[in-house]
């Protein structure tokens, strides 16, 4: 037990520096953006009196080490700044994470189902007929980008000319769970299948491959000797034992299906990261850009750091290293 506690304080001690690292990356990038900020802010009418004023105002003048420290005491405080016009970047970013959050864990969860069911039924079935259409299903998902296959969902199932009429082809008004399930599923549907199959092609390779490597260790074949049945082999030993590779991937493409869930939201409408970052790209609102930037690239690493952390629970070998 000291030795996981050890493990898991070096990755909570680590989260800070890597959250800081990330931050002065963003920083540093965006402080070379073309835009003006007190033209944006100010308009073209602007006196050169004007947009001076504002510069000193705001602090625009200051060195970089000096507007990158004040940023950073902001954050401290929860203090992400205010877009150009005015409004408060915290509370545009609370609105917007957790829907694409829930799209994220969604398309995540209906990745790893497919996975798991197909990567299983691979490994038993290694090298005949099923194992070979997964293989090439699995392909076919890992060469099929997310926003293409988004439009192909939307011609053949939303309410658009041609379309089964069954989902909604642009989210106007985001509906949460609570308010109306059956609306709120049929909002999320395409999208998150969108986000799903890419990673489903991945992470089924991968269980395919966990499988196989278990089932060919010399406990599995004892016990199956022994007289115990192959299924309760399967899902008692190797199943568990075969998960350990796949969680680590898992923590990796957590963070790729949020950058595409980010992409999805622009397609569909929905007023998550993605629609959040585009209209500040589009606005050159660099504050924006950079809140969304660094919310999303924390959200990365300590969603990386608690699948280490499952990681270790889940394999006892580490704990002792």
């Amino acid at each position: 037990m000291s030795n996981l506690l050890r493990l898991i304080g070096r990755r909570l001690i680590a989260l800070p520096f890597m959250v800081l690292g990330v931050t002065l990356l963003v920083f540093v990038v965006m402080s070379f953006s073309p835009a003006d900020p007190a033209r944006l802010a100010l308009g073209e009418a602007a006196s050169a009196d004007a947009l001076e004023q504002y510069r000193i105002q705001h602090g625009l003048n200051d060195p970089l080490p000096v507007r990158f420290v004040r940023y950073l005491g902001g954050l401290l405080h929860g203090d992400l700044g205010e877009s150009f016009t005015g409004v408060d970047i915290g509370d545009l970013i609370s609105t917007s994470f957790p829907i694409t959050l829930q799209l994220t864990f969604i398309g995540i969860f209906l990745a790893v189902v497919l996975a798991l069911f197909l990567g299983v039924i691979a490994a038993l079935y290694r090298d005949r007929w099923p194992d070979q259409v997964i293989r090439v299903i699995s392909i076919l998902c890992l060469a099929t980008p997310s926003f293409w296959l988004a439009l192909l969902l939307i011609q053949w199932f939303a309410d658009v000319p041609g379309g089964a009429q069954w989902f909604p082809s642009v989210v106007t008004k985001w509906v949460s769970f609570s308010e109306n399930p059956a609306e709120y599923i049929r909002q999320v549907t395409l999208p998150a299948f969108a986000v799903a199959v890419p990673n489903t092609g991945t992470l089924t390779r991968v269980v395919r491959t966990a499988m196989v490597e278990e089932l060919d260790r010399d406990y599995v074949r004892t016990a199956i000797g022994g007289g115990i049945p192959k299924h309760v082999v399967v899902a008692r030993n190797v199943l568990r034992n075969a998960l350990i590779t796949p969680l680590t991937v898992l923590g990796l493409r957590l963070g790729y299906a949020m950058g595409g869930a980010v992409v999805i939201e622009i397609i569909f409408n929905i007023r998550g990261m993605g629609q959040l970052i585009f209209e500040g790209i589009t606005r050159n609102d660099v504050n924006i850009v950079q809140g969304v930037s660094i919310t999303v690239a924390a959200a990365f690493i300590i969603i990386n750091i608690v699948v280490d952390m499952l990681y270790v629970l889940v394999n006892p070998r580490i704990r002792s290293i």
